[in-house]
């Protein structure tokens, strides 16, 4: 077997690396040609996969890299790994999904078809996993390759979808173990997908369709964003209540039923919890149905970093200072704790609304020594995360903890500033000065 995975990101390079793992020949192609020319070096260029495992599978032969789509035409499966953001009217957008599929529709000939070997003997097998709304990879997806190929989906090549289950930065969230959800044009299109993923998968589950798998990973990620909402919504009622919010949930959590814990933060970010759930309210408009719930909650999350903000300034008063003019550090660019994924992340907003009131701004990660060019937020593009030592962090009037890397002592911090708001609930074990911390 061998297979192409289109997208060497978050989603696609872990991906490869467990084929490769499980013996199956692995053909990665991506357009970012840095990508390419490290994985040839056996190089890792995402912080929570290492280097040897990279460098392993090429040396073993298992897993190489191209930018050349068209060496579609050499492999039995691809499996598309492509981004699906949001566009500046928050409304999915898809082009990458469209744009990849008219790129490798001419090469979908089966890989060893000749004279002798009917093309119905070696159909290839062309499997979606970005996440989008249900109906892209039946209709939109379907469509390009058809009309690229001159093919038949179902007939001439299989078609599947199975959504991506990346947890990055948890080492207990390891690719083999995590289910596999595949949904299938047809029948026999999820026979294949399942026979594929069996091969490097523990549990493969299967589903009536790729709308049906295509629904699943939207309901994961919305039930993630409506829950979160609650709790950001109760962290603000509670505060004005006197009541801690991180209190109630470690005492709630006791019960052993009908309820599991979520927790409050700055905002979301990542790629699929703040963009997942208005992939299905634009879809529902075209139903006739309206989202309100999802929308709510999504309202709900996209205000935090102004209450974040608010609660810096407070902080700030309490110091009688003023926001404008005061010196800010964001402390974690990072959505969450101990990736080096910045996309989406709260902490660009908390950036930019800090910075439109006065403040002068800066950041300290890690994880993320420098900002990298992005769609979002390119203005930040270039800018280099502060040093971490005594004299730097005491030249900020207020630090922001927006991010709980492992990697910051948060002692070091208590011991060098004189403000700190904090909005994930790390110093709570740690010595303060009475006044210093602000939960946010």
């Amino acid at each position: 077997m061998t297979i192409a995975i289109i997208g060497l990101g978050y989603v696609g390079l872990p991906l490869s690396l467990q084929f490769a793992r499980s013996g199956v020949t692995v053909l990665g192609l991506d357009i970012d040609v840095t990508k390419i020319k490290a994985i040839q070096q056996g190089q890792s260029y995402i912080k929570h996969i290492p280097a040897d495992a990279v460098a392993a599978a090429v040396k073993a032969k298992q897993f190489s890299a191209s930018t050349d789509l068209s060496r579609v035409r050499e492999v039995d499966a691809v499996i598309l790994c492509v981004p699906t953001p949001l566009n500046k009217n928050r409304e999915p957008d898809i082009s990458y999904i469209i744009e990849t599929g008219k790129a490798i529709a001419p090469f979908l000939v089966p890989a060893r078809s000749t004279s002798k070997a009917p093309r119905s003997a070696v159909k290839k097998l062309v499997v979606l996993e970005s996440t989008t709304y249900p109906g892209t990879t039946e209709d939109e997806l379907r469509t390009v390759l058809e009309a690229g190929s001159g093919l038949k989906a179902g007939q001439d090549f299989h078609l599947a979808f199975s959504p991506e289950r990346e947890d990055p930065g948890n080492p207990q969230s390891k690719v083999a173990e995590i289910p596999k959800i595949v949904g299938g044009l047809t029948p026999a299109c999820a026979v294949r997908a399942v026979a594929l993923y069996e091969l490097a998968i523990k549990t493969v589950v299967p589903v009536s369709s790729c709308r049906a798998a295509e629904a699943t990973k939207l309901l994961e990620n919305i039930f993630r964003g409506v829950n979160i909402a609650l709790v950001n919504e109760l962290k603000v009622v509670y505060a004005a209540m006197g009541i801690d919010i991180w209190e109630v949930i470690a005492a709630a959590k006791t019960k052993p039923f009908g309820f599991m814990p979520f927790y409050p933060g700055p905002g979301l970010g990542g790629h699929c919890i703040p963009l997942d759930p208005f992939y299905l309210t634009w879809k529902a408009r075209e139903y006739g149905q309206h989202t309100r719930f999802i929308e709510l909650a999504g309202e709900i999350n996209t205000a935090m970093p102004q209450y974040v903000v608010s609660r810096v300034a407070e902080a700030l008063n309490a110091q009688r200072k003023a926001l404008n003019g005061s010196k800010v550090l964001v402390l974690g660019l990072a959505y969450k704790a101990d990736v080096d994924d910045d996309r989406e992340s709260a902490s660009y907003h908390l950036l930019d609304l800090l910075k439109a009131q006065g403040a002068e701004v800066a950041y300290y990660d890690p994880h993320v020594p420098v900002i990298r060019p992005s769609r979002e937020h390119g203005h930040w593009a270039g800018t280099a995360s502060v040093a971490w030592d005594r004299k730097t962090l005491r030249k900020f009037d207020a630090v922001v903890i927006a991010t709980s890397h492992q990697a910051v002592s948060y002692q070091e911090l208590a011991d060098w500033t004189k403000c700190i708001v904090d909005s994930r609930n790390v110093m709570a074990k740690i010595q303060t000065r009475a006044g210093q911390v602000w939960k946010a």
